[in-house]
């Protein structure tokens, strides 16, 4: 299990390892929980733990909770020059290839791609196992590597600048009529007939 950003994520792999992770890296890239990594930065640092590592598969949630991104994945597999598959809601390995189940717009589409490969996963993948209180000590005595993004040689330097946030307008109130022939002068009144 990998994680990258503050030192807190020790706590979401300790999770991880409660869950039946083996180990756990941490990488250090930001002090402050609202410091955004940007997507590119992790795929780069993800890159790196990737070629250390040797996996044939790479699991990533499909975005980020923070910035909605959708792209940390996607990056990885072009970085890499893995295949990739995207939204998955269900995965088959079989041998050197993988079946893997898409939630599209029109309804689910299975695809089949070479491994090593990347898979962004959506929710209905599967359900987390209970982390048990057995193995929540378990997990306390499993290896967490500890490193920083220049461990890895990768510049997290932001290179977007948020300028502004805001909300949207307030909605206008709306106005009650009595009759549908109220309502169709008013909808003339106001050029939409």
């Amino acid at each position: 299990a990998v994680s990258i950003g503050v030192k807190q994520a020790q706590e979401t792999l300790r999770t991880a390892l409660a869950m039946g992770a083996d180990r756990a890296i941490l990488v250090v890239a930001a002090d402050d929980v609202h410091t955004d990594i940007e997507p590119l930065a992790v795929a780069k640092i993800l890159a790196k733990v990737v070629e250390e590592e040797q996996p044939g598969l790479v699991l990533a949630g499909k975005q980020a909770i923070d910035n909605d991104m959708n792209a940390t994945g996607q990056m990885l597999s072009a970085l890499l020059g893995w295949s990739q598959g995207t939204f998955a809601s269900e995965v088959d390995i079989e041998g050197d290839s993988a079946k893997i189940t898409r939630e599209v717009d029109g309804g689910l589409q299975t695809i089949s791609v070479k491994m090593p490969t990347i898979v962004t996963v959506d929710l209905r993948l599967n359900e987390p196992r209970y982390a048990s209180l057995p193995n929540i000590m378990k997990a306390k005595k499993k290896p967490l590597d500890e490193k920083t993004a220049a461990d890895y040689g990768v510049d997290v330097t932001p290179r977007l600048e948020v300028v502004k946030t805001e909300e949207p307008p307030a909605r206008a109130a709306g106005i009650v009529v009595g009759s549908v022939d109220e309502l169709v002068e008013k909808l003339k009144e106001a050029g939409a007939v």
